[in-house]
Order: structure tokens, then C-alpha cells, then sequence
């Protein structure tokens, strides 16, 4: 599981990291012939990294109330067997926790983790030369966790930003924070992938690395060998909730759009274009001939949105955003999101064999609120048809299921073969047929049992279809019994 509070770890497991990352170092670069040297880069850059305590006032559940043992209702509350709770000292218990940042303003900013300072009572900030300082919490983003802080100083010490998009898997980096309390303590290893997608965080292309993470790192830097900041640490990946040689780091160009702002509204505000969308798979990519998988797969268009006014369709695959190539599904909401409401994008599709650019003017997102959950209701009690090529027992839609389904014409999936692989499932409308690049909308039960008996044994074929109020795309393959 991804956990952001940590517990200790054992020693051994400790040097056994120390030793390994020490081998590895040792015949990782021969030509070099020695271990990088990290002196220069810690003198010059941990006077801006920061520790961070934060202070939360427990708050005293609402309930019985607190009693002395001299008072006449605490025998009253005993002997009924509610023990009523003593009344100790006048003062509010406190819990603490602690955290990393850097400065990024000589006028005091800091950057932090939005976790670190979540529902803090009061923030301390601690430099390195001692001094301490308590912080105002300027603005906080949960999504990209990230967190601007201000406290009252000058000519401080910052740190240098660097650009995440030149990071190398492989590379050397490190990174300086407050682990179990140890301030300003050094750690290194190197980049072990980019752009990596987390689960609930899919507006933070990671960076993952092997650097010993450790508890009150969270919300430090990540250096490159330039001294430059390329990330803010954040998660870890663990079993046992110690280090693991797993973690990750939030790209400092998504923090410091976030920061930014901050700076400007003291919140985040992002792009939406109101479209839904899915992975391209290479059966999918194969059906609307794109031909190596790539971009997202549009499965639903929000009627007034900015895509349908601007002409983009159900169907489509975008490419291209904002002058940025759509390699997968995920990386699309990161470039939406880091738009500008009310900017106009250069949008690319593909579309029945061919490119269609579309210019899209992009609107704010809002608070994401409950999704109605889908009715999936499937067909009305009927004699069962003999499952087709694919698998799939199919009827003709009533005129009530089409109003039900809010569909003119379709499909209903009365069964669906054990032997079946694929995101299909009883109650499920099919609208339409993908393969080889052509789009046939389903009519009758008949005619898609007909397309689909055409499907060589073993070959796949793409479905636009229905669930609830969901639209989306599911490939099936034939079945070879056939």
C-alpha cells in the first residue's frame, strides 16, 4: 500500500540497502571508476532545506462530562457503570508531527507536502543555522499535495529549480530532510522511472526512485547532481511500512504551478475539456486503425461541453493536447488539468483513418462530486438465445429500453459466455462496432450476430457500448471452439 506516515525499520535491513546501493554504484559506472562525490552538493544546498513541526490540538470528543471524584454526579454516573472521565489540568492535549521543506523565496516561502501541515493547529519552521520561525500556511492543493508557507525573514538561503523533464532513468539524485527527527540528513540513489501513475493520483506524473524515504522526509527536495530541485518527496511504496527501496516524488514543475497559484488566488483551479476517457489497447488501436497503441480513447462526450462544441466525438482518439503528444489515456488529464480555465488548445483526433484538429476552449474544473451509480438494468424475461462467435447472447431492444438507456437504436447483452474475456456483461447495451477502422452502429440483434460470425477464430473485435448512464469501449475475442 502507498502510506505517507512511516514507521521505523530495522537496522540490518538498513545496511543491507547501504551495501547493495554500494555494489551497484561500483560496477554501475566502470568507466567513471569511483562513487560520486555528494560534498559540494550538500554544503551548497541543505542550508535551504528546512524541518517542519506541526502542532494539532486534539480535539475533546463531545459526551460525558469530565468530573472530579469529589463531585456528587460522578458516584451517580459510576454506579450506572459510566465511569465519567477525570478532570485533569485546564489545558488542551497536542499531537505533533514532523516534516520537511526548502525555500524557494529569499522573502521566506517554503514548499512543503499539503499532508505535512494538514489540519495544523501551528507550524514551526526550524533553518538549518537553528532559528526558528512559526510559518503561515499561504495555501494548500490535496491533489498535488503540495503546500506554500510563509514566515517572517530575509535574505534567506533557496534553493535552485531544476527541470524534471531532463531527469534520465538511471541518474544519480539525492535528497536532504528531517527523517525520525534527524535534521538535515542526506540521502542518494537514483531514478528508477518517470511519469509513473499512482493509484487515486493521476494528476502527478511520480518520479520514482530508489532514496532511502524515510518518516519527516515528507515535503523535502530532490536534488539532481546539479544541486538543482527536480522533486518534492512524498510516498513510499511498503509492506511493512518502512523503507523498501520504492519511492516517489512529485516533479517540481507540477508543484510550482501549484505554488504559483497559490501565490496568485490562494487555490488551485484546472482545466477541463468534459470528455471521458480510456486506455487505447492493441486490440482497440487495431479496430479504429491507429495502429500502435496510443492516446485516449474518448468514450463519452459531455453534451455542451467544450469538446462537443467544439466538434470532438464519441469514438475519437485523442493524440495531441495543448501542442503535447497523448502517449496514454493518463497523460491527458495531467496536461488539461495545467491549463488555464478559458484558454484556447489546439486539440488532435483520430478519427476514421485520419487526423481532425479541433480548437477547444478550456473550462474549470469543479469539486468532484458523488457519481450516480449505474442502473445496468438488463432486459425484460425472454426465451435465451444460442450465445454468437464472440460468446455473447444478444436481443433487440424494446422501445422502454431505449428510452431506459437513452439510446436510439443498440443492442442488449442478455448473457455473456463464461469462457468470455473481455468489459462486458449482461444488461449491457452495444451501440456500435469498431474493426478495421470502421464504425457500424448496431440495429438488430440479427445484423451484429452477422458482423460479429464474419470474425476469424481467435481474432478480437471493439464494442462501443452502454452501462447505466457509462459509455465505453470493451474488446472481445472470438471464441476458437467456433
Amino acid at each position: 500500500m502507498f502510506i505517507r506516515n512511516l514507521v521505523r525499520t530495522g537496522a540490518a535491513a538498513g545496511l543491507l540497502c547501504c551495501v547493495s546501493a554500494l555494489a551497484f554504484a561500483q560496477q554501475g559506472n566502470p568507466a567513471q571508476g569511483r562513487l560520486p562525490d555528494f560534498t559540494d552538493l550538500y554544503e551548497k544546498s541543505s542550508p535551504a532545506v528546512v524541518s517542519i513541526d506541526v502542532t494539532q490540538k486534539a480535539r475533546r470528543a463531545r459526551g460525558m462530562p469530565e468530573l472530579s471524584e469529589d463531585d456528587p454526579f460522578y458516584e451517580f454516573f459510576r454506579r450506572f457503570g459510566q465511569v465519567p472521565p477525570r478532570r485533569g489540568p485546564d489545558r488542551e492535549p497536542e499531537a505533533q508531527s514532523v516534516g520537511s521543506g526548502f525555500i524557494i523565496g529569499s522573502n521566506g516561502e517554503v514548499i512543503t507536502n499539503a499532508h505535512v501541515v494538514d489540519g495544523a493547529d501551528e507550524v514551526t519552521v526550524r533553518l538549518s543555522d537553528k532559528r526558528e520561525f512559526k510559518a503561515k500556511v499561504i495555501g494548500a492543493d490535496k491533489r498535488t499535495d503540495v503546500a506554500l508557507l510563509k514566515i517572517d525573514a530575509k535574505d534567506l538561503p533557496k534553493v535552485t529549480i531544476g527541470d524534471p523533464d531532463k531527469l534520465r532513468v538511471g541518474e544519480w539524485v539525492v535528497a536532504i530532510g528531517k527523517p525520525f527527527g534527524l535534521e538535515n540528513t542526506m540521502t542518494a540513489g537514483i531514478v528508477s522511472a518517470k511519469g509513473r501513475d499512482l493509484p487515486q493520483e493521476n494528476l502527478v506524473p511520480f518520479i520514482q526512485t530508489d532514496v532511502a524515504i524515510n518518516p519527516g522526509n515528507s515535503g523535502g527536495p530532490l536534488f539532481n547532481m546539479r544541486g538543482e530541485v527536480v522533486g518534492i518527496n512524498s510516498l513510499i511504496y511498503s509492506r511493512t511500512g518502512g523503507y523498501m527501496g520504492l519511492a516517489f516524488a512529485i516533479p517540481i514543475d507540477v508543484a510550482m504551478n501549484t505554488v504559483a497559484q497559490l501565490k496568485e488566488k490562494g487555490r488551485v483551479t484546472r482545466g477541463r475539456i468534459g470528455v471521458q476517457i480510456q486506455p487505447v489497447s492493441k486490440e482497440e488501436a487495431d479496430a479504429f486503425g491507429l495502429g500502435a497503441p496510443r492516446g485516449a480513447l474518448v468514450n463519452g462526450v459531455e453534451a455542451d461541453g467544450p469538446a462537443a462544441k467544439a466538434g470532438v466525438e464519441i469514438g475519437d482518439i485523442i493524440i495531441k493536447a495543448d501542442g503535447k503528444d497523448v502517449h496514454s489515456s493518463n497523460e491527458l488529464p495531467r496536461i488539461i488539468t495545467m491549463v488555464r480555465p478559458g484558454t484556447k488548445i489546439a486539440v488532435t483526433v483520430w478519427r476514421k483513418g485520419a487526423q481532425k484538429d479541433f480548437t477547444i476552449t478550456v473550462a474549470e474544473m469543479k469539486e468532484e462530486g458523488a457519481t450516480p451509480a449505474a442502473k445496468g438494468k438488463g432486459p425484460a424475461p425472454k426465451e435465451k438465445a444460442k450465445p454468437n462467435k464472440m460468446g455473447l447472447v444478444l436481443s433487440d431492444l424494446t422501445d422502454d429500453q431505449k428510452k431506459e438507456a437513452n439510446v436510439k437504436s443498440g443492442v442488449m447483452v442478455d448473457d455473456v459466455a463464461p469462457t468470455v474475456r473481455g468489459n462486458v456483461q449482461a444488461g449491457d447495451v452495444i451501440i456500435a462496432i469498431v474493426r478495421g477502422g470502421v464504425t457500424t452502429d448496431a440495429k438488430s440483434a440479427a445484423q451484429v450476430n452477422d458482423l460479429l460470425s464474419k470474425v476469424d477464430k481467435g481474432a478480437s473485435v471493439t464494442l462501443q457500448m452502454k452501462r447505466g448512464e457509462q459509455q465505453f469501449f470493451a474488446t472481445v475475442r472470438a471464441l476458437n471452439g467456433e
